[in-house]
């Protein structure tokens, strides 16, 4: 298994869209089969932010002045989805608004996923090379066990309120 960072964050990504189609075409199903499907989107999205703003952005902020405003744009997107991530979370599945929630997260998600994959991680490539990603991807797998996986964890809240402040 590589540890480039890069190579990690778009696994991360090809699992989210894999878990997006999952609870899109199960849209008109019963509210226990998407809470489910919701919780793993979760548990999945929580423990790659706090990777991203523990170790990718923090460095990349650090090695890359250039991208500066991408990282920030990149904190701020983030912040959006722990918000939507936190209220699903405590949600109801049965909640009229639960869906379209869900929907608003896959959208912002999705865009926050474009936007890295073609516009970022290029550059990102580009400017750190294969030795650093791959300390940096070392770093993120290190972590990955004590991430948290629910927006609702004390590490998890520290991470949305510290990449406010980025």
């Amino acid at each position: 298994m590589s540890t480039d960072a890069i190579v990690l964050l778009k696994e991360d990504h090809k699992n989210m869209k894999r878990l997006f189609k999952e609870f899109q075409a199960n849209e008109d199903g019963p509210a226990a089969r998407k809470a489910k499907i919701v919780e793993r989107i979760l548990e999945g999205l929580t423990v790659h932010t706090y990777l991203e703003n523990e170790v990718m952005y923090p460095e990349v902020r650090r090695l890359v002045p250039d991208l500066e405003d991408d990282i920030l744009e990149s904190y701020e997107e983030h912040h959006v989805a722990d918000v939507l991530c936190m209220e699903l979370a405590t949600m109801d599945p049965e909640d009229e608004h639960f869906d379209a929630k869900v929907t608003v997260l896959i959208e912002n998600v999705t865009h926050h996923v474009e936007e890295e994959e073609q516009e970022w991680f290029p550059k990102v490539r580009e400017a750190l090379g294969r030795n650093e990603l791959q300390e940096l991807g070392a770093r993120m797998l290190e972590l990955r066990p004590s991430a948290p996986t629910r927006p609702t964890e004390p590490k998890a809240l520290k991470k949305a309120l510290d990449a406010m402040r980025a």
